[in-house]
């Protein structure tokens, strides 16, 4: 009877291990425990910033395009991808491309605008689109958002083993159906953090590589483009 309590007990210790090992897991991988960020400068990496001011604030774009990212994460928008006419959804709504033209607001641009221009004046050059704009939505699509960065954006390494070349402010696109901002905190890796919204607990986390297949990876440069191709946010 004795020994067949033990088994018993045994039994029950390696079940219970094995659904802590598992629930860790789940924890760990989904950002829900406390984990340490890390800096750049803890792996000697330089951080990029842009040439251009576009609001003339004082912070070069890249920084207020991170900025506007991290006020997006803390705000916590429900994930919500309704339709408005008009084209913004509220401030307490938003789904991952409206983490893009948010951040993009901090800086000064209006992203949307920007993107209907492209899409109006290039309509072919937009797949999504089917020959159709819908400025009420178009900026909102991942597709579209990936293709006027491939067409106004500095093109960048997919390779994530070269960390220094990650940096705040990045636009990235995974498989063409999600997008993000990556974050100035790194891992223990020294890969980025990831500042998106799929509805997740936490939206500026370590979850670059947690994602799909990244299929684009872009950093806006003003400085590139023509007075006509920008357009400042105007409340």
């Amino acid at each position: 009877m004795i020994r067949k309590k033990k088994v018993i007990l045994g039994i029950c210790a390696v079940v219970f291990c094995s659904l802590a090992g598992v629930a860790y897991h789940y924890l760990d991988y989904y950002n829900i425990l406390p984990k340490k960020s890390h800096t750049a400068e803890e792996f000697n990496i330089t951080t990029i910033t842009s040439s251009v001011d576009f609001n003339k604030n004082g912070v070069d774009d890249y920084t207020d395009i991170l900025l506007g990212a991290k006020k997006e994460a803390q705000n916590h928008p429900k994930y919500d991808g309704t339709y408005y006419v008009g084209g913004y959804p509220p401030d307490n709504i938003g789904v991952c491309t409206d983490v893009v033209w948010r951040s993009f607001k901090n800086a000064g641009y209006c992203l949307k605008d920007m993107v209907n221009a492209d899409i109006a004046n290039h309509t072919d050059a937009y797949p999504k689109v089917n020959g159709s704009p819908d400025p009420n939505i178009d900026f909102r699509r991942v597709p579209n958002l990936k293709m006027y960065f491939e067409r106004h954006g500095i093109t960048l390494t997919l390779d994530t083993d070269k960390i220094e070349e990650w940096q705040p402010g990045d636009i990235i696109v995974f498989s063409s159906t999600h997008i993000g901002i990556l974050s100035d905190k790194r891992n223990s890796d020294g890969v980025p953090y990831l500042i998106h919204n799929s509805g997740q607990l936490h939206r500026e986390e370590d979850a670059l590589l947690k994602q799909k297949e990244i299929t684009g990876h872009y950093r806006f440069d003003a400085s590139k483009l023509t007075a006509s191709d920008l357009i400042a946010w105007h409340d």
